[in-house]
């Protein structure tokens, strides 16, 4: 069988073990690593599809849970799916529900047959099985789709997580079985089992035996410390099928996009450049920047003098502060559109440095400059 989504091995960065590949998918491929925009709601927040284009984002994200409540994935299909429906014709995946059900809402009930939940939008009584999250993601249409699971807190005893992994991979199977459209969409599952590497080596393990096209991280960047995040990392990545896309979900800031890069990681993805973008922040090469900080209020320089995005190479701090302090929606565009162009930018030169086998030199010497806050 001949699955809608495949990864082709390019190079093998000799200095750092970080690969580099290509993503092929019904709607073009995409360059790895890869950073995805997250488009939660149909819409990567304040950005439109030629802007998104125009930096190059080769893939973007949207959340099943939010398309699911509101508009409903019934009038996304007959909109003739999401691509079409948001103007977007390059890849798309979408997330399963699962973390934003164990996140979003106080009132949930978790049973074998999945997760009864009131909706935050209304408080209406709303139901998520896997079977359901399938359909939905099915009429979504996006070229990846998730596996339905459970996202665990951090931290989490050892039995709640070896139970929680063991009920995903069933779930797993369920989405796998409900998937009716394999040479359009590919299924790609998703690995649980909290901090315990012997738990996310049994997750790996059971998921790989049902033959999924691509494989995710679940569960990290949920308020563990960073250590935690790169042991569990370390152990599973190397275990995860070669041939296969390999996705570290929910990480965006540029030390994880770059760690995850050399442990061999493929796909990341982060609402981080449109939410704190519209607090005012954005991300410089020398660091985080508030540029709404009153000490930027007769700043005439650019944002990042090292940046070409459009923002940089045609305002100021000053005035992009002033529209800031204004409530001018524009403010919070271009220091959005700034922090996705930095990222993609920045995941371009972790592909150039991979290909030139100098991944860990280009590590030092962004992070010589970038200042960690």
């Amino acid at each position: 069988m001949k699955h809608a989504v495949t990864y082709e091995h390019i190079h093998t960065c000799k200095q750092s073990g970080a690969r580099l590949g290509k993503v092929h998918t019904p709607h073009g491929s995409f360059d790895t690593p890869a950073f995805m925009p997250v488009g939660t709601q149909a819409t990567v927040k304040g950005m439109s599809p030629r802007e998104l284009e125009e930096m190059d984002a080769q893939i973007i994200l949207s959340n099943t849970y939010h398309l699911f409540l509101r508009p409903g994935h019934e009038l996304i299909k007959d909109a003739g799916g999401l691509h079409k429906f948001m103007n977007w014709n390059r890849p798309i995946l979408t997330d399963s529900g699962g973390f934003q059900v164990f996140s979003l809402s106080n009132l949930r009930k978790i049973t074998e047959d999945g997760v009864e939940f009131r909706s935050h939008k209304d408080g209406s009584k709303q139901f998520l099985s896997p079977e359901k999250a399938t359909e939905i993601q099915n009429a979504l249409g996006a070229d990846i789709i998730m596996a339905f699971d459970e996202c665990i807190p951090y931290p989490a005893d050892r039995e709640y997580a070896k139970n929680s992994l063991e009920r995903t991979t069933r779930w797993a199977k369920r989405c796998k079985d409900a998937h009716i459209d394999v040479g359009r969409q590919s299924l790609f599952g998703i690995i649980q089992g909290g901090m315990y590497e012997d738990l996310r080596i049994q997750s790996l393990e059971e998921l790989v035996a049902l033959d999924f096209p691509g494989y995710a991280i679940g569960g990290l960047s949920v308020g563990e410390p960073a250590e935690e995040m790169y042991r569990i990392m370390k152990h599973v990545v190397p275990k995860m099928p070669v041939d296969k896309p390999r996705y570290l979900m929910g990480v965006g800031t540029p030390d994880y996009l770059i760690e995850g890069a050399i442990n061999g990681l493929d796909m990341f993805d982060c609402v981080l450049p449109t939410r704190i973008g519209r607090n005012g922040t954005v991300l410089t090469s020398k660091g985080k920047m508030i540029v709404r900080d009153q000490k930027y209020s007769e700043d005439f320089t650019p944002m990042d003098d090292k940046c070409d995005c459009y923002a940089c190479k045609n305002f100021t701090k000053a005035y992009i502060r002033h529209l800031i302090k204004a409530d001018e929606v524009l403010g919070i565009r271009l220091t959005s559109l700034h922090n996705l162009h930095f990222l993609l930018n920045l995941m371009r030169n972790v592909r150039e440095a991979i290909k030139n086998d100098s991944l860990l030199g280009f590590k030092a010497d962004f992070f010589s400059a970038f200042v960690q806050k």
